[in-house]
């Protein structure tokens, strides 16, 4: 694979990034498996692998630790921080007292000295950015940290970051993964031109919709998985499903698979650093990585603006961020008083 830029870190990665959150008892509970995946995805060429604590409750990191024994210098270790590890409030967020003792965790659990790109995996609205800049500004001192990024940052909590980071003089935010694919291209509009604007590398998420882009979910024939504890609701809305079949219509016509046409959308944006693939099977990989060499013509992507307007979100997965702004009515809503005085 031809390696990109990661932002301006100096560090070079495949448009591919190997993403474990299906490694452990979420996904696959077989160690050995998901070790054979990683080593067969290195193999392949990829060299970018990204992790969470949260993965797997922890589960997920100590299988990449386990499988990168021997081959750790061959690749770019990314993983993030924020969700919570237990009951305890403060064993979550992006407070300094979490951030440094949760990257002792990750680094035992990695079975390494340092990560290549430490993330905050979502914004903490109740704790000041420079807290968290600052305690890993001094992460990346120590040299425990090689470089940091955001996750589901909002354009406007990016720019933030970097206004802050450069009237402290603290270490910048170098890269962003938001979710980016044919179904959810909301980003488009301002997340990607931010990254561009600030040289931050772009690690987008759910490339195939969470799933619904590899052909297993269609209108009238959605297939149970005995492993989800329930159905997500982007999984059966009628107008996300009715959007998947024009893909799929538009994949045979083009003469390539459904996922091989998502993939190669996500990665042909220019802001895009690389696109994080979560295959649960080897099965499942080898498909994503016959087609890592798919390449769109213009008349395709020209279909595609007209199935999903650039820009556009067919509808919100149910794992994205949202800002309190959207979640609490108390910041959306005046009080029944105010408003009766109004």
């Amino acid at each position: 694979m031809r390696m990109r830029p990661l932002g301006r870190t100096g560090m070079r990665v495949s448009p591919y990034c190997l993403g474990t959150m299906m490694f452990g008892r979420v996904g696959n509970p077989d160690h050995d498996d998901c070790a054979r995946m990683i080593h067969r995805a290195l193999d392949a060429g990829i060299n970018f692998i990204d992790t969470a604590d949260v993965y797997s409750y922890s589960e997920s990191e100590e299988i990449v630790g386990k499988a990168l024994k021997g081959r750790r210098d061959d690749v770019i270790l990314a993983t993030k921080v924020n969700g919570p590890m237990g009951e305890d409030p403060n064993r979550a967020g992006n407070s300094r007292r979490w951030i440094v003792t949760e990257v002792e965790h990750s680094l035992r659990r990695l079975q390494t000295d340092h990560i290549d790109l430490y993330q905050i995996h979502h914004p903490d609205p109740g704790t000041d950015i420079e807290e968290a800049l600052s305690a890993l500004t001094d992460l990346m001192r120590s040299g425990k940290v090689r470089a940091i990024g955001s996750s589901n940052f909002p354009a406007s909590d990016i720019v933030e970051a970097q206004w802050v980071a450069e009237r402290r003089g603290l270490a910048r935010f170098r890269t962003e993964q938001p979710p980016y694919s044919l179904l959810n291209r909301g980003v488009e509009r301002e997340v990607l031109p931010v990254c561009e604007r600030y040289g931050m590398g772009a690690l987008v998420w759910s490339p195939l919709g969470m799933g619904l882009l590899t052909g297993r979910y269609r209108k009238g024939r959605i297939v149970p998985d005995r492993r989800m504890a329930w159905v997500p609701k982007h999984m059966t809305d009628e107008r996300t499903l009715d959007t998947v079949e024009r893909f799929a219509l538009l994949a045979e016509e083009a003469g390539i698979p459904l996922t091989h046409m998502a993939m190669a959308f996500a990665v042909a944006h220019p802001g895009v650093t690389s696109a994080i693939i979560g295959p649960r099977t080897m099965e499942q990989l080898d498909d994503l990585l016959a087609g890592a060499g798919t390449v769109l013509g213009d008349d395709v992507l020209d279909r595609i603006d007209e199935i999903v307007p650039p820009g556009t979100d067919i509808g919100p997965l149910d794992v994205a961020y949202d800002p309190p702004a959207v979640t609490r009515a108390a910041l959306r809503r005046r009080s029944a008083d105010e408003r009766a005085a109004a």
